[in-house]
């Protein structure tokens, strides 16, 4: 998972430093460790087998509790070696892992990235937006996905096949944004600097080394850092907002006004975004409001149950049940498994309330 930032404040300049940024190598990042070598080919590739075969057991090894049984975690941005010391992992990690165990298994994978999901938090006065990325493995003309978290995922569009190195460059683009988060600015530059030499070419990461830049006083590195993201890509929101807010803060107004209208023609069909209205106008009771978010984000991108399920909600809310019994069951609908019997158990109570 790689993580986009906002900036919404300056925060005042505290240098310290960073042991992991020092130490840890694009090698060291994927390097597997020697027990687990031997674990994977005692393991999941003693007897010989096909393709498909050996990664279905590789899979299962890496989820088994016989196996590695590793959990998913947000923050847990981690090598190889210490994912499977820890036994835990965000996406990113765990598709470095599975990529390098996959190698030694002799499967053709490749990392892909999924460039726009619904998956964000606010902590002070910093919004966090996250990308997503899983492995693809092609086997016979056809390409199947291992992926930790696709469940918690809302994407707009199908995963793209990346390089080895973009990977890695999230990878030290999420441990900056963490030492972003422990004030520690000075190794969170330090680490964006390793991103952009491993990948210069995405916009999402120069946004965030201008974020950083700011944060650390450099308000013209931030400006120059906030034009290259959007030199690669002009429709980029997070961009689109830092440049917005540092045109405001310098107070060059029609700099400011046209970036902004720029970023409301971004936003006027991006579905997230009116989801993530919805939900403020929700939290704030404001009903009405975030009715028509939600029905926004559900015209922008139809086939997301969790849309209609959260337009459910806010109809139970503002009183309007035969609306949410509408709305859970196309929920249901566009959903299978255990979340689609959910769904059914939901529709029952919600009825007999009628």
């Amino acid at each position: 998972m790689s993580r986009w930032l906002i900036a919404l404040a300056m925060a005042a300049l505290l240098p310290a430093t960073s042991v992991r940024a020092q130490t840890a190598t694009p090698e060291q990042v994927l390097a597997l460790p020697a027990e687990l070598r031997a674990r994977v080919h005692d393991e999941v590739l003693s007897e010989r087998s096909g393709s498909q075969r050996r990664l279905e057991k590789l899979v299962a090894f890496m989820f088994s509790d016989e196996g590695l049984a590793i959990s998913y975690r947000e923050s847990a941005t981690n090598t190889v070696a210490e994912t499977y010391e820890t036994r835990t992992a965000n996406c990113l990690s765990f598709t470095m892992l599975f990529l390098a165990l996959a190698r030694e298994a002799q499967l053709e994978a490749f990392p892909q990235e999924i460039e726009q999901t619904l998956s964000w938090r606010r902590d002070d006065n910093t919004l966090y937006l996250s990308n997503h990325v899983n492995a693809g493995v092609r086997i016979g003309g056809r390409v199947f996905i291992v992926d930790v978290a696709g469940d918690n995922v809302i994407a707009r569009d199908p995963p793209e096949q990346i390089t080895q190195r973009r990977l890695i460059a999230h990878y030290y683009n999420n441990l900056a944004v963490a030492s972003l988060e422990r004030a520690d600015y000075v190794a969170a530059l330090a680490l964006i600097d390793r991103s952009l030499e491993l990948d210069s070419s995405y916009a999402s990461h120069w946004s965030n080394a201008g974020v950083l830049h700011m944060r650390n006083g450099e308000p013209r590195e931030a400006e120059r850092a906030y034009r290259r993201a959007l030199s690669l890509d002009p429709r980029n929101a997070s961009a689109l907002f830092n440049l917005s807010s540092f045109a405001q803060r310098t107070g060059d107004r029609v700099r400011e006004l046209e970036l902004r209208k720029r970023l409301a023609d971004v936003q006027r069909n991006d579905p997230f975004h009116h989801f993530l209205l919805a939900t403020n106008y929700e939290r704030a009771g404001d009903y009405p409001r975030a009715i028509r978010a939600y029905r926004r984000a559900i015209q922008l991108h139809p086939d997301e149950h969790r849309f209609y399920s959260a337009l459910a909600n806010v109809y139970v809310k503002s009183g309007d049940l035969r609306r949410a019994v509408r709305a859970l069951t196309r929920a249901q609908a566009l959903s299978d498994g255990d979340v689609r019997a959910a769904y059914r158990i939901q529709l029952d109570r919600l009825k007999a309330t009628r």
